[in-house]
């Protein structure tokens, strides 16, 4: 991700409880991770940043720290333990702590368990492999109250999404139901073009040059669009996407 892209995440968002963050401001990430070579090597990764590791044990007895008023920690959840209940242990957090903002680390990320943790609160998934650089913008990216999930696992679910093979029988009535979706939400042909660039995972600048219009307006068909699908961010309108407009014969994600 691009510092011209974190700029203007920064500018343009602000946290859900409505206090403004810049990555300049520390702020306390709680790391909830029983293996101690992960907690340790973020506890590396994290130094010198804006985010200041801080141990924390989970399981069910042990209260959990929580950030200041002014600030609400962010939690950052080891998703490796198969022994246990991640998005139990999520749910759980979130009770106790509505306004902190949850990242799972894991060494790999399936789409059902990905769907289960965010529904029980996660905001955003990072792999172990990732580079520093993606897991501290990731973060940051969390905290200023995006959803954040790897190109790789986005891809993953494209492409088996794609793959699946659609019976003749059903490609009409599919296509009237993708069609009726589309009607249903107002959605010009215009903001269907641009749906689709964001379901590729392309930027704001790409899309304008691609459809050959001022990136101002793309910003305006963006906002737009999340307003008439629901969506609060580009990561849910590309999931929407995927789910409501003919998918393509090739898909990418640069994130």
């Amino acid at each position: 991700m691009s510092n011209e892209t974190r700029e203007v995440a920064a500018n343009e968002l602000t946290r859900h409880d409505s206090t403004p963050w810049s990555p300049d401001q520390p702020i306390d990430a709680v790391l909830l991770c029983k293996n101690s070579l992960l907690r340790r090597g973020l506890k590396h990764l994290l130094a010198d940043t804006c985010f200041a590791a801080l141990d924390a044990a989970f399981d069910e007895t042990s209260p959990l720290p929580c950030g200041s008023e002014a600030m609400p920690a962010l939690f950052i959840v080891d998703a490796n333990d198969s022994n246990g209940d991640v998005a139990e242990a999520i749910r759980r957090l979130k009770v106790q702590h509505s306004q902190a903002r949850v990242v799972v680390v894991a060494d790999c990320l399936e789409p059902n368990t990905v769907l289960a943790m965010h529904n029980a609160g996660a905001d955003g998934f990072c792999l172990t492999s990732s580079s520093r650089d993606v897991l501290i913008k990731s973060l940051e990216l969390v905290v200023l109250g995006h959803t954040v999930l790897p190109s790789a696992l986005v891809l993953s679910i494209l492409r088996e999404r794609a793959s699946r093979p659609e019976r003749s029988s059903d490609s009409v009535v599919a296509a009237k139901i993708k069609g009726s979706h589309l009607n249903t939400r107002n959605i010009s042909p215009r903001e269907a073009e641009v749906l689709g660039c964001l379901a590729e995972g392309l930027s704001n600048k790409v899309i304008a040059q691609k459809l050959d219009i001022a990136e101002a307006t793309i910003k305006v068909h963006v906002k737009a669009i999340l307003r008439k699908i629901g969506a609060t961010n580009r990561t849910q309108a590309a999931m929407w996407a995927t789910e409501h407009l003919p998918m393509r014969d090739s898909a990418s994600l640069n994130v």
